[in-house]
């Protein structure tokens, strides 16, 4: 592609809910690199109110058309686990690049083969996991790279799920059905430890990993309804890295009134602290604190150069900075951004977990 506008079509957009609207666009409206050309819903009526309040200038209530379109590039597809597959495939068939939230598919083998395609095609790829972007990631990670902290020892990591817990809305009952792909396991914890490897410049070389139920319902907030809680809203992980450093993890389902998101990073010359009050980076901000040497534990400024795109606020600025790396991907041929082979890696490693049952596996 040359430097003329990316033209995109993104696949689920409603007009007042979803994360399309409240991210997606928001990040694509801020680079010049982009221009978001075309949406599609299946409800014609919605997508033509979403087009209209976002000034896109086509619509469409078939996914079909819109990826066949001679006028969209990029395909975004931002739906529910379930009907990624599908769709990701008609905009392969149509040969256009393709851009999915995480996760990729339902399981692994529905990755692998989603991965296989694009490939064979020569197609790009890129899947959301955007927490590789958040400004104090990625500015850890060059700290670390740096030498901040001398050889890394161990990284711990604390989270939580924010839903899963007590209660939850209708909108998030399909998350209760492990076979959507959707649970605590797949996306928050999935997004924090994948953010934190990235960080770390490693994988696991062995994991353990150890998945149970602490709450046996969860009460549906607009009825009160209580469901089974089928899914695990106690995920616990521990393993030894390629670097040779051992990673620890925690995650609880719903929110904590003490520590709901925490990250430290211990090595030999120094120590890193990453905290947000909330269990998923980049919606409610995030703190950043370090330490070497002889040095208290102290606040640490985020360089501007790291903190970009700050006027969309939150969530939308570590995608816009995801979308920002793939455009020079998809210009360039760098590889900057995570692709379909990342989102493989990942769901390797969380069917891992939830196959481990306390058990060693060698990844």
């Amino acid at each position: 592609m040359n430097d003329t506008p990316i033209r995109v079509g993104i696949i689920g957009v409603h007009p007042d809910q979803g994360w399309a609207s409240t991210a997606h666009l928001p990040a694509l409206k801020a680079l010049p690199q982009y221009h978001v050309q075309a949406l599609s819903h299946h409800d014609a009526s919605i997508a033509k109110t979403a087009a209209e309040k976002f000034a896109v200038p086509l619509h469409f209530d078939s996914s079909l058309a819109l990826v066949e379109h001679p006028e969209v590039d990029l395909v975004v597809v931002s739906v529910k686990v379930p009907r990624h597959r599908a769709l990701i495939m008609q905009a392969l068939n149509a040969g256009k690049a393709v851009f999915s939230e995480w996760p990729l598919g339902v399981d692994l083998a529905e990755a692998q083969m989603l991965h296989e395609v694009a490939t064979s095609k020569g197609l790009a790829s890129s899947i959301g996991l955007q927490t590789r972007s958040a400004p104090a990631f990625a500015y850890v990670r060059d700290l670390i790279a740096s030498g901040y902290v001398g050889e890394v020892l161990s990284a711990t990591m604390i989270g939580s799920g924010i839903i899963w817990g007590d209660a939850m809305s209708e909108g998030y009952a399909y998350t209760l059905d492990p076979l959507n792909g959707a649970a605590m396991v797949n996306v928050p914890f999935a997004h924090s430890i994948d953010g934190l490897l990235h960080v770390l410049n490693a994988r696991f070389e062995t994991v353990n990993g150890l998945l149970s139920n602490a709450r046996r319902t969860v009460r549906m907030t607009e009825t009160g309804v209580e469901r089974p809680l089928s899914v695990p809203d106690q995920i616990q992980v521990v393993g030894r890295l390629t670097n040779g450093a051992n990673l620890t993890a925690h995650f609880r389902g719903g929110l904590s009134r003490g520590t709901n998101f925490h990250v430290e990073i211990n090595g030999t010359q120094g120590d890193l602290v990453i905290t947000s009050p909330v269990g998923y980076v980049g919606i409610g901000g995030t703190r950043l604190m370090g330490a070497r040497l002889d040095e208290a534990l102290h606040e640490l400024e985020i360089p501007d150069n790291y903190d970009l795109y700050r006027e969309v606020g939150m969530p939308a600025q570590s995608i816009a900075i995801g979308y920002a790396r793939l455009a020079t991907d998809l210009r360039k041929g760098t590889r900057l951004s995570p692709t379909f082979a990342d989102a493989v890696e990942l769901h390797r490693l969380i069917t891992a977990v939830e196959h481990s049952e306390g058990a060693q596996q060698r990844l």
